[in-house]
């Protein structure tokens, strides 16, 4: 009967999970670059000791002595999956038409990950994001600059009133990630690898990095009909294992009844 318990708890906890990361999906359907949330699951196995002589026999009756000892609950981003571009005309508004990322220096000098959003100046003439966080490019904007462009390539100009012709201040690169499952999510939209050997660097238009879009916001990849319709289904799922314990409660009354 504690069977029935556990299964049901296990159940419980993981629709559980899997309805926290939904309802983190449709609440963020809005939120520029969001990058929504896959969640899968998968059968936890153990193997059952076996009374062999061999080593080989063990090796062989492995695989048929094994026992489902509960679920995990997987969640990766999907960050290769590109929202819509929305055009919004400013020119310190950056997007990404492709799967790469934009590197950025950390406070403490790690490598930051960012899927574009508003640009702005720093005090120090620093091109960096709308928090303040330096791009790695290293772009030093002149004070007297009355215009940035920001080409397809990266290559960032500007106008000064000293030259007829734009000034070169450097490319923005892009980085590709060859790990997925190893990045963890921070705020503001930004992204940490814990391995920056798994990050390699991409021109724009080349290895499916994408092309910097100027003027433009990417929106979340977040498909709400979609969501919705996983979000009925763990509600099903999550009812089921209710009802679970709700039986198994009943029967140990039952047997409980019994005894006296």
């Amino acid at each position: 009967m504690s069977d029935a318990f556990y299964v049901g708890a296990v159940g419980l906890q993981t629709q559980q999970r899997a309805l926290d990361g939904i309802a983190n999906n449709i609440a963020n359907v809005n939120t520029p670059a969001f990058k929504r949330v896959q969640l899968r699951f998968a059968d936890v196995v153990a193997s059952r000791p076996v009374d062999t002589v061999t080593t080989d026999v063990v090796r062989a009756t492995a695989d048929a002595n094994a026992d489902t000892a509960g679920v995990m609950l997987d969640s990766q981003f999907m960050l290769n999956e590109t929202g819509q571009l929305e055009r919004t005309g400013q020119q310190l508004d950056l997007a990404i038409d492709g799967s790469g990322f934009i590197e950025l220096m950390g406070p403490a000098g790690e490598s930051l990950l960012w899927r574009g959003g508003t640009l702005r100046v720093n005090e120090d003439g620093q091109l960096a994001t709308s928090h303040g966080i330096a791009l790695r490019a290293a772009i030093n904007v002149p004070a007297d600059a009355s215009a940035i462009t920001i080409g397809s390539d990266g290559m960032v100009r500007v106008t000064v009133p000293d030259s007829a012709d734009p000034v070169e201040l450097g490319q923005i690169q892009l980085v590709k990630i060859a790990d997925p499952s190893s990045v963890s999510r921070l705020d503001g939209g930004l992204y940490r690898v814990e391995d920056a050997s798994l990050l390699s660097e991409a021109v724009p238009g080349e290895d499916g990095a994408g092309l910097l879009v100027q003027g433009s916001i990417e929106q979340s990849n977040v498909a709400l009909t979609d969501e919705m319709v996983r979000l009925m289904l763990v509600q099903r799922a999550y009812a089921a294992n209710a009802q679970i314990v709700q039986a198994a409660d009943q029967l140990m009354g039952i047997a409980n009844g019994l005894r006296r």
